[in-house]
């Protein structure tokens, strides 16, 4: 008995997956909320170590506050920068994020009292993190089957974001979704199309019984 889907539904499902793009580069519609309901919900679908779910999805609705994350961005994206020394210049070239640009801006958090979560978390306890990032992987290949690209944005201080919005103290900030319509996706990933970084192969990250150092190097390459 086969439990695997039809072609057509699997084809959809590997499509999704490789047309997926960080997208940096949008429209300025809006969003159907009906679409963005649905988007939701297929994050809260993502599994979760334990079943804590702990996601927390803020939408930013307010220009000002939408603003303010633009600003806070914008500042790690100079430190960032300047951290990188030699390629600071080229860095500063790339478009890291598309916060004023996109119909929707989510903030990602993980949720607050996670320390009284000790299902597979003993030894793990950033399978919290791992859990939120199933959730939002689950939005990109939602959305990416409606049509709308997302951007997933880290660059920022977790403690201002967490200011900003008013968040608990045992919470933390961990993306910023820029969510919406774009003109196109990208043929490939934009840090490769911009000549940052190559992405790396499949054969490179794959081992067999112990830890290959060789492969492990050759993982990535840059310029």
């Amino acid at each position: 008995m086969s439990h695997s889907f039809s072609e057509d539904d699997k084809q959809a499902v590997y499509s999704a997956i490789y047309q997926r793009r960080d997208m940096r580069h949008f429209l300025s519609a809006p969003v159907d909320p009906d679409i963005l309901q649905k988007l939701l919900a297929a994050a809260h679908a993502a599994p979760s170590v334990g079943m804590m779910q702990p996601w927390r999805f803020i939408r930013i609705s307010d220009t000002a506050i939408r603003q303010s994350l633009h600003q806070l961005v914008e500042q790690e994206r100079i430190k960032t920068a300047q951290a990188l020394q030699q390629r600071e210049d080229k860095f500063m070239q790339l478009k890291v994020e598309g916060i004023r640009d996109c119909g929707e801006v989510l903030v990602v958090g993980l949720m607050d009292k996670r320390d009284n979560f000790v299902f597979g978390r003993r030894t793990l306890p950033e399978m919290d993190l791992a859990s939120v990032s199933c959730a939002i992987q689950n939005i990109w290949l939602a959305a990416r089957a409606e049509g709308l690209g997302m951007g997933w944005v880290s660059m920022f201080d977790p403690d201002a974001v967490r200011a900003l919005l008013e968040m608990p103290d045992d919470t933390k900030p961990i993306a910023i979704l820029c969510l919406g319509h774009v003109e196109k996706f990208y043929d490939e990933p934009m840090l490769t199309q911009e000549g940052w970084i190559t992405s790396g192969q499949l054969a490179d990250v794959v081992m067999e019984n112990h830890w290959q150092a060789d492969k492990a190097h050759n993982a990535h390459k840059r310029d």
